[in-house]
């Protein structure tokens, strides 16, 4: 038996659909990328070896050499070493290869900090840039922009989902490269406030629309009639990228750039703006708060500037007094 021969294991497993209800399917997303790795990168380079005899040298030498050869982001190397990882561990849960010592990935380790840092949109931006758009865009990016939804729970999102009386948006699935799936976790599950005057904008827009029926979505594809949701590419491309550029400015080009900046400006405003955690966790749906200081939590140049400037005041250090140490 081949590595390569574990691979294909690895993905039969991979797209099973779970026979019980309380164990949902990979999302297509998922499956997808690692499908890409195993295909482009494990299986060319290990397919052919036998996988007891592969050493973790070998491998940490391999993904340096890839990392440098391509100039790839630590956390790309490390989707990498742990899709790799996955394959033996499928193979050792099936008894294809011996449990303990059989995974030489356990012992390789790859640095997997990135230098990637979102760019924020603020407020004020994110207005600027939503009076920029045509009215079905302007609509979806203040959904996005107010609540944090994710492009893909917004363009799943059909009108029966809508709970006017309580102010509710509810959850119930996914569309993420042209395929319905689940949300992304349980807690992404959870309904979602919306305020009066945006739950205003939804019912002008339902009473506008060809498709306000119960079951049409809130955001379709005119193209498609109606069946199908908008690209979400397409949203970023021909849309989202060319009214952020007018207002943030061409540098913006060299960056990633799509909804989910709204979603870090979102969450780095209620930071400022002194919001409790539990409110900004149930707000943007994490199951675990840890990850608001880990990934979302952005402080700007000029709120850092204040923030020390509270420590000058507390010392007593001025002006006048800073002559005291020059």
């Amino acid at each position: 038996m081949t590595f390569g021969d574990l691979c294909t294991e690895y993905l039969r497993t991979l797209k099973e659909v779970p026979i019980n209800s309380k164990r949902k399917k990979n999302a297509p997303s998922t499956i997808e990328d690692r499908e890409r790795i195993i295909r482009e990168r494990l299986k060319p380079r290990w397919g052919m070896k036998q996988p007891l005899a592969i050493k973790p040298h070998e491998i940490k030498a391999w993904l340096e050499a890839v990392q440098d050869g391509e100039g790839l982001e630590n956390s790309t190397i490390d989707k990498i070493r742990r899709v790799m990882s996955l394959v033996y561990r499928d193979a050792q849960a099936k008894s294809l290869i011996p449990l303990g010592e059989a995974n030489p990935v356990k012992h390789v380790h790859i640095p997997s900090s990135t230098g990637y840092e979102a760019i924020l949109v603020e407020p004020g931006q994110a207005f600027s840039i939503i009076c920029l758009m045509k009215p079905f865009e302007r609509l979806l990016t203040t959904l996005i922009a107010v609540t944090g939804l994710r492009i893909g729970e917004v363009l799943a999102l059909r009108w029966k989902n809508l709970d006017k009386h309580r102010h509710l948006l509810h959850i119930v699935s996914n569309y993420v490269r042209g395929e319905w799936c689940e949300p992304k976790s349980n807690a992404s599950k959870k309904p979602v406030v919306i305020h009066p005057i945006v739950m205003g904008l939804l019912d002008t827009w339902r009473k506008t629309t060809s498709y306000g029926g119960d079951d049409d979505l809130i955001f379709p594809s005119e193209r498609c009639k109606g069946k199908q949701p908008r690209v979400p590419n397409m949203l970023v491309e021909d849309h989202l990228r060319p009214a952020a550029r007018k207002v943030l400015g061409d540098w913006i080009d060299g960056h990633r750039f799509g909804f989910h900046n709204l979603r870090h400006g979102l969450a780095s405003f209620f930071v400022e703006a002194g919001v409790d955690l539990k409110t900004i966790q149930n707000s943007l749906r994490w199951a675990d708060p840890s990850i608001l200081l880990k990934t979302y939590a952005h402080s700007r140049t000029e709120k850092r500037i204040e923030a020390q400037g509270l420590m000058l005041d507390a010392m007593g250090l001025n002006e006048k007094t800073a002559r005291l140490i020059q």
